[in-house]
């Protein structure tokens, strides 16, 4: 494989999914220029590296709220992680808002089944490796913290 044909991938693959180049680059290697295979490596090892952050403590975060246009239903969710400058982030942000919008669409009972159940807007991603996805992505870790979902 040619390093121009590398070179495009990666910048292709680092637009799209905004992971560090040396990460990319070692992935496209790895899949022979296979860019579905790649994406598949660099998903397996964002999960690893988010499993081995998850005992970091959370002390900073945002609460995210989500009101529905008839104003009879309504979400609220905490969201945790370990420095202010994440919180602040658009990624940060981007899932604060999806997590609360997916509570406020199927209503979990808990964090467990928050977490186990397929995200509304892409059924091919759980919540958890959704959230899974921004730790690998921030580098820092990221819980769901309280939520709660009401209804008139």
């Amino acid at each position: 494989m040619d390093n121009k044909k590398i070179i495009e991938q990666v910048k292709k693959l680092r637009e799209e999914l905004g992971l560090s180049i040396m990460d990319i680059k070692a992935a496209v290697v790895e899949a022979n220029g296979d860019e579905t295979k790649a994406k598949d490596i660099l998903r397996k090892k964002g999960l690893q590296k988010a499993e081995k952050k998850a005992e970091r403590e959370t002390h900073e975060g945002r609460v995210f709220v989500y009101r529905h246009a008839t104003e009879k239903m309504g979400a609220m969710v905490e969201l945790l992680c370990e420095t202010d400058f994440v919180a602040k982030g658009d990624d940060f942000q981007s899932l604060g808002k999806n997590l609360v919008l997916h509570i406020a669409a199927m209503d979990p009972k808990d964090k467990k089944e928050l977490l186990k159940q397929e995200f509304v807007k892409d059924p091919s991603v759980t919540i958890d490796v959704m959230v899974k996805g921004v730790v690998a992505k921030l580098g820092e870790n990221i819980q769901v913290g309280k939520f709660v979902r009401y209804q008139v």
